[in-house]
């Protein structure tokens, strides 16, 4: 037997050493696979990541932008929270200032409404005063009258005499009365 035949024969019998069509065909089958792969399937799985990539990155920029915005509106409500604080600290000083001006205005009022009825009760007074002066005086000269006539004697009758005389002694009775004071 000549070597090639051992080599054949050898070959047959290990099991070890493939033959050499399956060699071929598992040559040709690893070209395919890695074509297939490298070629076909290799830029899909790598478009596929990109767009994850892609996706991941564009959710965390909209995250942060979201973000910004919600900062910029805590910021600008916080702003007009102050403002509406303080617009409202402004109106409840206006309307202390307004309480206390109506307050003096009213106390102002009721002064010279009191003013107006003192004025207006001195007036009656005085008025009263002088009635009762001259009610007073007039009978004050009914009555002397009526002395004097009984002292004298005779009717002090005649209504000018009468005045006269009253108010002879009436002035009489003031001056006295004032130079006592």
């Amino acid at each position: 037997m000549t070597i090639a035949a051992n080599l054949l024969a050898a070959e047959e019998t290990s099991p070890l050493l493939p033959h050499m069509y399956e060699l071929v065909v598992g040559g040709f089958a690893f070209l395919f696979v890695v074509l297939v792969v490298g070629k076909i399937l290799t830029p899909r799985i790598q478009q596929t990541l990109n767009e994850r990539t892609e996706a991941i990155e564009g959710g965390i920029q909209k995250a942060q932008d979201a973000q910004a915005e919600a900062q910029a509106l805590l910021a600008q409500y916080k702003e007009q929270l102050a403002e509406a604080r303080h617009e409202a600290s402004r109106l409840r000083e206006e309307a202390r200032e307004q309480g206390a001006q109506i307050k003096a205005e009213l106390r102002e009022e009721a002064q010279a409404e009191a003013r107006r009825l003192i004025e207006a009760a001195h007036v009656q007074i005085e008025a009263d005063r002088q009635q009762a002066f001259a009610q007073l005086r007039a009978e004050l000269g009914r009555l002397s009258i009526d002395l004097a006539g009984r002292i004298v004697g005779e009717s002090l009758e005649d209504e000018a005499r009468q005045r006269r005389t009253v108010d002879r002694f009436l002035e009489e009775l003031e001056s006295s009365n004032a130079a006592v004071r």
